[in-house]
């Protein structure tokens, strides 16, 4: 079918149904819904058969819904209705939820359902369910509703009537007078769970050092106690805050936007802080906590016999400078540990998306911190690359990007959940790119193929990666079975008799490939373009930086596909 996905914003579950659409052959152009003239010509040029909506802010306008049908994704079981659907659930401790597809009607969330999906929601951000949970349970409704739609026999079940026994629930838009911490009065679960409900946006309006900031993502802290409210420690970038009971961990933070003054961007919380944050311990957790050990960290090493398994999770996927090198020095000391297989990543969320472009558009200097930040991943990248001691293992169990995609194929095998969705280019944001893709992603996928997806700029989902060889093996499990499962393969692979042979064999071949042309030699001629681009005065890397990093439509230039926006975390 011709099919236009419309969305308010191209985030992870656009991209997912995207890729998932054009998987199944259908031809599928994408619209982001700005106003309501642009929608009506893009209806005009592609004459779709179906609309789908994984994810719109506003209303479609009648003339558009009566003329095609249009199915809309609601993050919501049936009945649900409202904009904060997913906010409410979380705020509320809901363990089960559902997605539901209906078409568009008068009424939002009220038109019939053509399909629906149930979903658990783990004690987990909102951000994550949604990219996890929700996105697999929207997905799953999507392809359904499409089937059904195609096959043009299917009657659309409308939410009411005597057949309807669903109670229509509708709730408000959640407002920061409800999302908000009292301090005083709040344990450290239910701070939490506020924190986790407006995680990735958005977040929890506070006042903290004389300014007003959004609180993003929280940690539970058990051990360390103070007067509610009070800073009391820093980890990693984020800060500790305690409450009635205990404390939690806040990764990030942004300054609340008035007049006369830009709006802020999210930030690691010591960076956005700066000088008004006072002298306060840096809490270190241990590497390698007990396996018991409920510590919060966002690098974290352990081992399971001849395996080791290094995680990570940073915020939105974002590596800063700092990041890359905290994981490279952990990345070290794994390397001193007596594992035949290590296994990077593993846990629920974003693998990577490379470098961490707020930290950038922050610095006084954009340029001089793109380049540290580069060379830093870089560092970490050829680190992975020259490990010829034992198999490295990358395990996405979430998306991955630009940078992000090029550390995973820096390792031997590239393991990913079912649901993952791989972005491996740079050319949204103006940029080259480095993390030595030009020797692993030819290596992997051959030059055409490579070729095509830098130039494409298009998602792709784990099925079709697995295809192209870009990654090894997918993993048909859900997004809390997903680490188990990539334990449990990784110690199948380090007891397999093969594996000194294949270790062997990869140091072999690393020798071979490093006559033929130094890892040094990729690294320069990536990074002389690289430097270009950060550096340059009219480079559009800083103007499409900035709209990514201040969620503004992207600027026109020829190096960016029409019409086509940096992908955006929901």
């Amino acid at each position: 079918m011709r099919i236009l996905v419309v969305a308010s914003a191209y985030n992870s579950l656009t991209q997912r149904v995207h890729a998932e659409l054009r998987d199944r052959r259908h031809t599928v152009d994408v619209h982001l819904a700005r106003d309501d003239d642009g929608l009506r010509a893009a209806v005009r040029r592609s004459a779709p058969e179906l609309v789908v909506a994984p994810m719109l802010r506003t209303a479609l306008p009648r003339d558009v819904w009566s003329a095609v049908a249009c199915l809309i994704v609601h993050p919501g079981p049936p009945g649900d209705r409202g904009p904060s659907s997913l906010d409410w659930a979380i705020h509320e401790g809901a363990a089960d939820w559902g997605v539901t597809v209906l078409q568009a009607d008068e009424v939002m969330d009220a038109g019939d359902v053509w399909a629906e999906a149930a979903c658990p929601l783990p004690p987990a951000g909102k951000g994550d369910l949604y990219r996890n949970e929700v996105s697999d349970a929207a997905l799953a409704a999507v392809l359904l509703a499409v089937e059904r739609f195609d096959s043009g026999t299917y009657v659309p079940r409308p939410q009411s009537g005597p057949d309807w026994r669903v109670p229509d629930h509708t709730r408000p838009y959640l407002r920061q007078e409800v999302r908000r911490i009292d301090w005083a009065r709040d344990t450290t679960d239910a701070a939490v769970r506020k924190l986790r409900a407006a995680d990735s946006r958005p977040g929890v309006l506070d006042e903290l050092l004389g300014d007003e900031w959004f609180l993003h993502g929280g940690h539970p802290e058990r051990r360390f106690h103070g007067r509610p409210g009070e800073l009391l420690a820093t980890r990693a970038g984020a800060i500790c805050r305690a409450t009635a009971d205990g404390a939690v961990w806040i990764p990030e933070l942004r300054r609340r936007r008035r007049p006369g003054r830009a709006a802020g961007i999210k930030l690691p919380a010591v960076t956005a802080l700066g000088d008004a944050l006072p002298s306060l311990p840096e809490a270190a957790a241990p590497l390698m906590p007990a396996p018991d050990d409920p510590v919060w960290s966002d690098i974290r090493y352990r081992e399971d016999g001849p395996v080791g398994l290094l995680r990570f999770s940073f915020p939105g996927g974002a590596m800063s400078t700092a990041h890359c090198r905290r994981l490279l020095d952990a990345y070290r000391f794994a390397l001193t540990r007596p594992t035949s297989v290590l296994v990077l990543g593993g846990g629920r969320d974003f693998f990577s998306n490379g470098i961490h472009l707020n930290v950038i558009e922050a610095a006084a200097d954009p340029g001089a911190e793109s380049w540290a930040n580069i060379n830093a991943i870089d560092d970490l990248v050829e680190r992975i690359l020259t490990t010829t001691d034992r198999l490295v293992v990358a395990a996405l169990g979430g998306n991955a990007a630009a940078g992000g995609v090029m550390l995973a194929l820096a390792a031997d095998e590239v393991w990913c959940r079912q649901g993952v969705v791989l972005n491996p280019h740079y050319r949204l944001m103006g940029l080259h790119g480095s993390e030595y893709w030009t020797y692993t992603l030819p290596r992997r996928v051959g030059d055409a193929e490579a070729r095509r997806l830098t130039a494409q700029a298009l998602p792709v989902s784990a099925a079709a990666a697995e295809r192209s060889g870009l990654v090894d093996r997918v993993l048909p499990s859900t997004p809390q079975e997903f680490g188990g499962e990539a334990r449990r393969l990784a110690g199948l692979l380090a007891a397999s008799p093969a594996v000194q042979g294949r270790i062997a064999a990869k140091k072999a071949a690393r020798e071979a490939d490093e006559s033929a042309k130094p890892l040094a030699d990729h690294r320069y001629e990536e990074l002389a373009v690289m430097h270009r681009q950060f550096f340059a005065p009219d480079s559009p890397y800083h103007a499409l930086r900035a709209a990514f990093v201040r969620k503004q439509p992207s600027p026109a230039h020829a190096g960016t596909a029409a019409g086509w926006p940096a992908p955006a975390a929901p």
